[in-house]
């Protein structure tokens, strides 16, 4: 701001350029006037009068509006008529310089201005009396005189139209120079106009010099309806004015323009030469300070408001004005002159009791040109609806954001990341693919359920940071919805997508310390690519999350989109539907897999499993209907169905004299039924099956989620005498020290461990910890998938004592796990009351 008001200062300066031949001019002309005039001054009492009536005249700037033009006239024309008239020539000369002295004094100007206009005045007056000398002596008033007073007056217009043209062209360019002659028409008419009223008034001078009686009274009364008329039209020119400002801030509030459309209206309103919006820091909202400036199209991030008198209207929340119409404070004064500003307006913006920035006016325009008490009212009220007008902005951008983004972590919405995929895939960039990344947060739920809901709130936000502090800075990071966030950016390829997301999930899984609490946190992760994967962003954020539903399958992990993934998602949808009706229709049927002692061969019971033959797509794996019935609020009516088969298939089994033990799974989210366990006792009864022949399986990630969830349930199975077992085992983060806490019988070593037994020794070494502490805790173990003859010799070498797998039965229907029994029994092992042995298994 400095360099530029020094530019401009050296602008100026070089006015002098203009000024000083100006003022060789006017003294030449003088001078030559001098020696050819018979008398070249006097008259000097006439001279004062008529040099105070020049001085009267030459303050006011009167404004006409002509056809919606407003012209801009002063009145010194008529004095000069006059005194060309009356006075000898070098007379007219003093007095009309003296003259021009006084007002550019009255006006403040700065010295290049006040003695350009000087020199401009001596140098037309003494170019008109000399056309004077050279034209015939003017005798009375008649038309000889006009034409010759007409050219005299003449002669000062043009030496004022040439020397404004020069100075504009010297300091802005030809252009600027060329703009200044083409305004001259206007001034020349009110020039016209005033040699012609200065001509009437010459001739009732001469008829009778009682008509200044009467010339005096009409200028009155003229002074009078001018000052009427300036109200009236100043009123007029205000309130439309202010309907524009009113209608272009409610237009330009909806799309982030206001600063524009407010500042260059109030500058214009105000006639300033600078007007200025500043709006301090606030939320998001970072600090506004921008300056509209007269010739100016855009904005400036300048100021010339001296900072005192902002931070002074802010802190007192009143107006603060400075300049020659107000009685401001001696700081204030100072602070105005060092800024070299000649008046100034600064009134706070206020949003009920509160300020909440400045609105700031600077100069009035013209050199003559100043604020007034009258202005403050009026800036006043523009600065109310300014104020109404940014808050009702900034509102609108803030429902706009919050529209785009979540409230929680501050991240973008699915609705914004969706619009942001839409516009990267319409950019297509050789070598490069939109990548679209899913995280999902695994166990929130459990949090929320166990912690509270604030508790997963802290782990959303703590997710939410990492993932911004972790993404690439071009990468838009959003929340998806619930406990999943969306990273999209342009990469070289889907390899590189996987890749990142693999860092991102390492970079964010860390411990997370809320007051006493430490929790651990993993994702599991879905990517997509465009355009390999989707063409549009529905279709890309349809995919991203199948395959972050196929990665929460494997806790962990990283999962690209294929089309397998899809083949299944649709059905698994088609399946709701047709699971109904099954389970309506008895459909479905339960298979029965053999658990047996390892040591001695004899039936201990069975695992009962549910099997659907779907009479289009086939056999359907458990996963898949088991997953649609908790998703559509059937997981009761199939867990019911299992139970009552099973039950029903125990009380009727007709080898020995007791019930055939059953084992039946369930899924977690049965685990929060309250109403379970009372189902489970009135099956009980309805069937007549004792309690300790039903084992319920739940899976370790379903009873062991590291919270109490499960616990008053599993106890209610407990107290009711139900065995209670925890399925596949070692594939969770769960340790055995865990499981003291529950209320459980029985683990099952999940069959990934128990198979690699004969092959991985890191596997044997886990079954074996496994049976080993388990037997210290008092609880049985059961091997599941026992598919050889070594890995049951490695089983009984470490003492499990019960097994279950392929080695000696696949799952049977009922009918053929009878058939299975009699074929596999040996006859002198049944007894009353004994488990019966099996024979060895080829």
């Amino acid at each position: 701001m400095a360099g530029r008001e020094r530019s401009r200062r050296r602008s100026i300066d070089h006015a002098w350029l203009i000024t000083g031949p100006l003022a060789l001019f006017a003294v030449v002309c003088a001078t030559i006037t001098g020696l050819v005039s018979d008398e070249p001054s006097g008259e000097w009492g006439l001279a004062a009068a008529l040099l105070a009536i020049m001085i009267a005249v030459g303050i006011p700037v009167l404004n006409f509006v002509v056809r919606r033009q407003s012209f801009g006239m002063t009145l010194t024309e008529i004095p000069l008529v006059v005194a060309l008239f009356l006075l000898p020539p070098l007379t007219v000369v003093v007095i009309y310089t003296v003259a021009s002295m006084v007002t550019q004094t009255r006006h403040r100007l700065p010295p290049a201005k006040f003695w350009f206009n000087v020199a401009k005045a001596a140098a037309g007056t003494s170019l008109a009396v000399l056309v004077l000398q050279a034209l015939p002596p003017m005798r009375g008033v008649g038309p000889g005189t006009w034409m010759i007073l007409f050219t005299a007056v003449a002669a000062v217009i043009v030496v004022s139209f040439a020397a404004v043209a020069g100075v504009h062209t010297l300091l802005q360019g030809w252009q600027a120079g060329r703009d200044a002659l083409r305004s001259a028409p206007a001034p020349l008419l009110t020039a016209a106009i005033n040699t012609s009223m200065g001509l009437m008034i010459l001739i009732a001078v001469r008829t009778t010099w009682w008509s200044v009686l009467l010339q005096a009274a009409l200028a009155a009364a003229l002074v009078l309806v001018y000052r009427s008329y300036a109200r009236f039209f100043r009123q007029h020119r205000t309130l439309a004015q202010m309907y524009d400002l009113t209608r272009a801030t409610a237009e330009r509030g909806q799309d982030g323009t206001l600063a524009d459309a407010l500042l260059g209206r109030v500058r214009a309103l105000m006639q300033a030469e600078y007007a200025t919006l500043w709006l301090p820091a606030q939320g998001r909202h970072p600090e506004l300070l921008l300056t509209a400036r007269v010739d100016d199209q855009g904005l400036l991030d300048v100021v010339y408001t001296p900072a005192v008198l902002r931070e002074r209207a802010a802190t007192e929340g009143r107006t603060v004005a400075v300049g020659r119409a107000f009685g401001a404070e001696q700081e204030a004064r100072r602070a105005a002159s060092d800024a070299k500003v000649k008046d100034v307006i600064v009134v706070p913006l206020r949003s009920g009791q509160a300020v909440i920035g400045t609105l700031e006016v600077v100069n009035r325009l013209s050199d003559v040109g100043h604020f007034t008490q009258s202005d403050i009212p009026v800036f006043e009220t523009v600065a109310a609806h300014a104020a109404v007008a940014l808050e009702n902005s900034r509102l609108v951008d803030r429902l706009r954001h919050d529209a785009n983004h979540d409230a929680l972590t501050k991240l973008a919405n699915r609705r914004r990341v969706t619009a942001a995929v839409a516009e990267a895939v319409k950019i297509a960039a050789p070598g490069e693919v939109v990548a679209l990344l899913l995280f999902d947060v695994d166990r929130l739920r459990q949090v929320n359920e166990s912690l509270g809901h604030a508790a997963g709130d802290k782990v959303l936000v703590e997710v939410a940071e990492r993932l911004r502090a972790c993404a690439p800075s071009s990468a838009l990071v959003g929340r998806a919805g619930g406990d999943e966030f969306l990273v999209t950016l342009r990469l070289e390829s889907a390899e590189a997508a996987l890749e990142l997301a693999g860092q991102l999930r390492e970079q964010i899984r860390d411990e997370m310390v809320f007051d006493a609490l430490t929790l651990d946190v993993d994702t599991a992760v879905g990517v997509a690519v465009h355009p390999d994967h989707g063409s549009d962003a529905v279709t890309l954020l349809q995919r991203v999350d199948l395959a972050a539903t196929a990665a929460k399958s494997v806790p962990g992990s990283v999962q690209l989109y294929n089309p397998a993934l899809e083949s299944r998602s649709l059905r698994r949808l088609g399946l709701a539907s047709d699971l109904r009706r099954a389970l309506d229709a008895g459909a479905l049927e339960v298979y029965f897999q053999p658990k047996v002692t390892l040591r001695d061969r004899r039936l201990v019971g069975v695992e009962c499993l549910a099997r659907w033959e779907h009479p289009a797509h086939g056999t359907v794996a458990p996963d898949d209907f088991v997953a649609v019935a908790e998703h559509t609020g059937q997981l009761g009516r199939l867990t019911e169905f299992v139970l009552r088969e099973s039950l029903r298939r125990s009380r009727d089994w007709s080898h020995g004299e007791r019930a055939l033990a059953v084992s039946v799974n369930l899924a977690a989210r049965t685990l929060t039924d309250q109403h379970f366990p009372t189902l489970v006792r009135e099956l009980l009864d309805e069937y007549g099956v004792p309690p300790q022949r039903l084992t319920l399986e739940i899976t370790e990630a379903g009873v062991l989620d590291g919270t109490e969830r499960p616990i008053p349930t599993l106890r209610r199975l407990r107290d009711l005498g139900v065995r209670l077992s925890v399925d596949d085992f070692g594939t969770g983060n769960s340790s055995l020290a865990q499981l003291r806490r529950l209320p459980v019988h029985e683990v099952k070593v999940d069959r990934s461990f128990v198979q690699g037994m004969a092959t991985d020794p890191g596997d044997l070494a886990i079954v074996n910890a496994v049976v080993t502490l388990s037997q210290q805790f008092g609880l049985a173990v059961v091997a599941e998938g026992v598919e050889s003859e070594l890995t049951l010799e490695l089983l009984q070498d470490i003492g499990c004592e019960i097994g279950q797998g392929f080695l000696f039965s696949r799952p049977l229907p009922y009918e053929r796990l009878e058939a299975w029994f009699g074929a596999q029994v040996e006859p002198e092992t049944i007894t009353v009351g004994d488990l019966p042995r099996l024979r060895a298994v080829p």
